[in-house]
């Protein structure tokens, strides 16, 4: 037992000299540690003190600098604020200068006006003084008068005037006739004028349309395959386009006759479809038809549409487009409608221009001056009256309908359009090979003018001229004489106008002359 105290002893002794020289050792190592702490936290300490150093001068430097700014632009300010002040005190002085000068202007000048008005009081007595005197001496004068004439001064002053009054009368009237008859001159040479300019510059082309169409083939074995068994494709050809076919010996060619060229036209084109495909018989010859019909409607509204964009015609009612398309397939005199009333636009509106007037208006009216030839059923109204009341219904402006309506003076014009719409209407038809006319009703026109100018008292001759344009009558220079001449001829153009129908116009010279016959010996 003792033998093992005396180890463990021993153990216990060195574990604590060991830990006594281990607190030791550390406590050494961190004495060691401080006093490099100390002496690197001295280091870092100057080193601080010499940077704050630097930092304070480089600050103060900056604070110098600024100042020195501040001060310049202070002083800058002061010296604006010193010119300014040194400005205004100069304006000031200067207003002073002006004000003073205007003063003297002002007193120099209101001593001579006082100047001026005592001089304007003495003439103004001098001149009273005169006036009294000239009183007197034209009172004297008439006194004097009135014993030599033996008139008081009221009496010759109504003789004066009455005398004046007659001769104010005879000048005026002279003056007014010469004027009148100047206005007259320079009416029609104007009137000339503007006609002229514009039939210039309006040229078209004139086609004259027929009752008929020839329809071409290829081959005469076609024409057995249009007429069908026993005729009954042509039969239900003719049923459906209402259009009588005529197939006769004319070589590769067959006529279609109608006098609706809408309905031609649909047959046409109907029978072109039907030799095109193939097939034709009485079912695919109606299913033809009905598309074509629908195809012709369509291209009637693009016809129209596009003759009011050519025209620059806006606004116009999608009726009325409608039946200026309709109008391609109508023809009057054998005029293609379309292609006159396109014309009648066109000179419209050049002649309402030439005159200051409103072409727009005067050009829509020309298009639609004859809408009413295009019915889409039967009326018994004249056509000019038919297109107005259309017009009124669709909307169209009051002067535009009384253009329509008036163009044959089937109303009373009420605007300077109408007689422009009425005289390009006659224009556009009296064109050279404009119109067609049938050579009897031709001749017929001619004999009923003559006969018209035969049925007046004192007419001796008459003679129907230039294609029944004109008509010349000769008349007895006994029975007749120069005031009935003219009144003569107001009446024969009136029975005319009244008893026949005619396109254009028809001009009627009455001829009077006297012969004095005698025979030398």
């Amino acid at each position: 037992m003792e033998g093992l105290v005396l180890p463990i002893l021993v153990g216990i002794i060195g574990v604590v000299i060991g830990f006594i020289i281990a607190k030791m050792l550390e406590k050494t190592k961190a004495n060691k540690l401080l006093t490099e702490t100390n002496k690197e936290a001295r280091n870092i300490i100057k080193e601080a003190k010499v940077e704050a150093d630097a930092i304070k001068k480089d600050k103060i430097l900056q604070a110098k600098e600024k100042f020195i700014e501040l001060k310049a632009d202070h002083e800058k300010v002061i010296l604006s604020r010193e010119k300014k002040m040194s400005d205004v005190e100069k304006r000031i002085r200067d207003k002073e200068s002006r004000v003073s000068s205007e003063l003297d202007k002002n007193k120099k000048l209101t001593q001579s006006l006082e100047k001026k008005t005592g001089d304007l009081d003495y003439k103004l007595e001098f001149l009273e003084k005169r006036e009294s005197e000239i009183e007197k001496l034209h009172k004297r004068h008439v006194d004097m008068l009135e014993q030599i004439s033996g008139f008081s001064a009221t009496e010759a002053k109504t003789e004066l005037v009455a005398t004046l009054k007659d001769e104010a009368k005879s000048d005026a009237m002279s003056f007014i006739q010469d004027t009148v008859e100047e206005a007259k001159m320079t009416a029609q040479q104007e009137a000339r004028k503007v006609v002229l300019n514009t039939i210039q510059r309006v040229g078209v082309e004139q086609a004259i349309e027929n009752c008929v169409s020839v329809f071409n083939l290829e081959s005469d074995d076609v024409k057995g395959r249009i007429i069908g068994r026993e005729g009954r494709n042509i039969r239900a050809l003719e049923a459906a386009t209402g259009v009588e076919i005529i197939v006769d010996d004319t070589p590769e060619a067959i006529i279609l006759s109608c006098f609706d060229p809408v309905r031609r036209e649909i047959a046409r084109l109907s029978m072109h479809k039907l030799v095109t495909d193939g097939r034709i018989h009485p079912a695919r010859i109606e299913e033809i038809v009905r598309k074509t019909e629908k195809q012709i409607s369509q291209e009637i509204i693009e016809v129209g549409k596009r003759t009011v964009i050519d025209l620059g015609i806006h606004g116009l009612h999608p009726e009325l487009i409608k039946t200026v398309g309709r109008m391609k397939y109508r023809s009057s005199y054998g005029q293609n409608l379309l292609q006159h009333s396109r014309e009648v636009a066109n000179l419209c509106g050049i002649m309402a221009a030439e005159m200051g007037l409103n072409a727009k208006a005067a050009k829509r009216a020309g298009l639609l001056h004859d809408i009413g030839k295009v019915p889409e059923t039967e009326s018994e109204l004249p056509h000019a009256l038919l297109g107005m009341q259309w017009a009124e219904k669709y909307g169209e402006k009051p002067d535009v309908c009384n253009a329509i309506g008036a163009h044959h003076d089937e109303i009373e014009m009420k605007n300077l359009i109408a007689p422009i719409v009425q005289v390009c209407d006659a224009i556009s038809g009296a064109r050279p090979g404009a119109r067609r006319q049938v050579l009897d009703s031709y001749i017929q026109r001619l004999k009923d003018l003559e006969d018209i100018a035969f049925g007046f008292n004192g007419v001796q001759k008459a003679y129907a001229i230039q294609a029944g344009r004109e008509l010349r009558v000769m008349v007895e220079s006994t029975k007749v004489n120069d005031e009935k001449a003219a009144e003569l001829s107001f009446n024969i153009s009136q029975k005319i106008q009244n008893d026949m129908t005619y396109p254009g116009q028809v001009k009627v010279t009455v001829i009077r002359e006297t012969r004095a016959v005698n025979v030398a010996k």
